[in-house]
């Protein structure tokens, strides 16, 4: 483990499903699924959890990590997760030089301490890497076969001169979604204020981990679905409480 190495969780208390991010999960809350898979890698040596929430702040106290408290204004509906990131980021160099921080969301419970290393792996082995993150492809859900409205509510190509995109998804090019599960920052990227947006913390070079997909929780269908997961992929329970 390496100290220079980061976990960091991010969770907002505020949902339009109660507590989702502290929610039963096989016995165990949602959010020390994550926890567990970071603490399991082979890489991370500190962990901090940054929210506006007292009791997802407790919860992650359960399984060690240090408590950032979140100010109001990086917790709205609206607010950026960057934003969330840069805040916590300069409250943990204060307990010393990190090196990589990996970005974890504490509504997400599909992740394993494999696709973190890997991750981490993949900074370490690349210097030139800003970040590496777990994406999936959804190529029924490609941009170049996506609907815009025009405003007598009429669908047109959402982007503009693809009128004759091929129907067949294995004639489009690749096109990559982040699975949110985890985002592996170098140090670095995270300082950068010309970051690729939205999420500009991850900066320019950003490299894809191929994944299947992630699930996070937004409503209690979810849960199961997150929890079919787990017995799937034979995930240890966490064992903080």
């Amino acid at each position: 483990m390496n100290k220079r190495i980061v976990a960091l969780m991010i969770g907002r208390g505020g949902s339009s499903l109660p507590d989702k991010n502290i929610l039963p999960v096989l016995g165990a809350p949602l959010l020390h699924w994550a926890a567990a898979a970071a603490v399991r890698s082979r890489h991370i040596g500190r962990y901090y959890i940054s929210s506006d929430d007292d009791k997802i702040l407790a919860t992650a106290g359960q399984a060690g990590y240090v408590q950032i408290r979140r100010p109001d204004e990086l917790a709205s509906a609206t607010a950026q997760s960057c934003d969330a990131v840069r805040h916590a980021f300069e409250i943990i160099e204060k307990d010393g030089p990190a090196d990589i921080v990996v970005v974890q969301h504490a509504n997400v419970g599909t992740i394993t301490e494999a696709i973190i290393d890997a991750c981490i792996d993949g900074l370490l082995e690349d210097p030139s890497l800003s970040a590496v993150v777990p994406c999936h492809e959804k190529a029924e859900y490609h941009p170049l076969r996506g609907k815009g409205v025009t405003a007598d509510g009429i669908l047109k190509p959402f982007v503009p001169g693809m009128d004759r995109v091929s129907a067949n998804r294995q004639d489009l090019p690749a096109c990559y979604f982040f699975d949110h599960s985890i985002w592996a920052l170098r140090a670095s990227a995270i300082r950068d204020p010309d970051g690729q947006g939205p999420w500009v913390c991850m900066g320019q070079r950003i490299k894809p981990y191929l994944t299947e997909g992630c699930l996070d929780i937004h409503s209690l269908e979810d849960i199961g679905h997150t929890e079919n997961w787990i017995r799937e992929h034979q995930v240890p329970q966490p064992g903080f409480v």
